[in-house]
C-alpha cells in the first residue's frame, strides 16, 4: 500500500505556518483514504448514534472542517 495523491489542498495552502503540523487527506494505492488528524476517540466514542461502533482497532479522529471542504473537488464520485 503506497499514498497515490493528497486529496485537497496542502496544510501550507490552507494557512498552516509550517506546513507540518496539519490535518491532511490522501488517496492509497488500493483505492481507500488515510487520514491524519487528531486523535478524539475517548471523548467522542460515547457519542456515536446508536447505529455506529468501531472496531478496538479503529480510531475517531477529527479533520478540520476546511481540510474536508478544500478537499471535496478532489474526492471521486465513485
Amino acid at each position: 500500500m503506497k499514498i497515490v495523491r493528497r486529496i485537497g489542498a496542502s496544510p501550507r495552502e490552507r494557512g498552516s505556518a509550517t506546513g507540518q503540523t496539519c490535518p491532511d487527506l490522501f488517496e492509497l494505492s488500493d483505492g481507500n483514504f488515510a487520514v491524519i488528524g487528531t486523535e478524539a476517540t475517548a471523548a467522542l466514542e460515547k457519542e456515536l448514534p446508536p447505529d455506529a461502533s468501531r472496531a478496538e482497532y479503529e480510531r475517531i479522529v477529527i479533520v478540520s472542517r476546511e481540510t474536508l471542504v478544500r478537499a471535496k473537488a478532489d474526492i471521486p464520485d465513485a
